[in-house]
């Protein structure tokens, strides 16, 4: 007769439920795999198969029920884990919204925004169009996949223990949050120094022939202009993308050692 203790009972359940917990967290904060359009179920059945698959190559998991207060404390810590690292990654694609943010203004289309069901706020086109193709090279340079095997090695960096974690890590995740602002510029500076320099001469023009109205002439020049350089330049975006999501991974692995 096969008997089971309470102690074996408890390692059974944590070995799935604590990595479980992470990775669901993980999944709902990272960009495209916790957008909105994907339907929670296919988050959950995700980070469930997952947690099975990496289960049996994790260290054994405390002896600690699950329903106690040190339980539940590791839960949620496991949930704080997951989001911290989930967060590192949306900086990235946040840095891409913003550079459309700051090429839109300057061409006149800040107006041209809908709502986005993945921020839950009003987005300006390009930002969606820039978003959407940093996804796309995401995707084809199988970035989510070494986005996953970077966190799966976070059960190595940060084992599950009864231990707390080092809260003076998170001046890692502000620092590198700094790169929405960085980041979007650079990527945005070859349009907007263009499109200052038209606006520029625009000026120039309406001082000199006071009689030519630049409100009339200034928007489609810009607008037109705007769209030829994001013909020229979004091309040519692909390796600066690729080393920022090269500096996203670095930085979950910086924050995983500083936890």
């Amino acid at each position: 007769m096969i008997s089971v203790d309470l102690t074996q009972l408890y390692g059974w359940i944590n070995t799935f439920l604590w990595p479980f917990a992470r990775l669901l967290a993980f999944i709902g904060a990272v960009p495209l795999l916790g957008e909105s359009s994907i339907p929670n179920r296919a988050k959950v059945g995700l980070a469930a198969f997952t947690a099975m698959l990496i289960a049996p190559t994790l260290p054994p998991m405390p002896a600690i029920s699950p329903a106690s207060y040190e339980g539940l404390f590791i839960l949620l810590q496991q949930i704080l884990i997951g989001i911290l690292l989930g967060l590192v990654m949306r900086v990235v694609f946040a840095a891409v919204q913003t550079a459309g943010e700051f090429i839109g203004l300057q061409m006149g289309l800040s107006f041209a925004s809908f709502f986005d069901p993945a921020t839950g706020a009003n987005t300006a086109v390009l930002s969606r169009l820039m978003n959407m193709i940093a996804m796309l090279l995401f995707i084809a340079l199988n970035g989510h996949l070494l986005m996953l095997a970077g966190f799966i090695r976070s059960f190595d960096i940060l084992p599950i223990q009864s231990n707390g974690i080092n809260l003076d890590g998170l001046p890692v995740l502000f620092e590198w949050s700094a790169q929405v602002m960085i980041a979007g510029m650079l990527l945005a500076l070859p349009l907007i120094i263009v499109l200052l320099t038209i606006s520029l001469a625009l000026g120039i023009l309406n001082r000199t022939a006071q009689q030519l109205s630049v409100f009339a002439v200034g928007f489609p020049i810009s607008l037109m202009v705007g769209i030829i350089l994001l013909w020229v330049v979004l091309p040519q975006t692909s390796p600066f993308l690729r080393r920022l999501f090269d500096a996203g991974f670095s930085a979950m692995g910086r924050l995983m050692g500083a936890l």
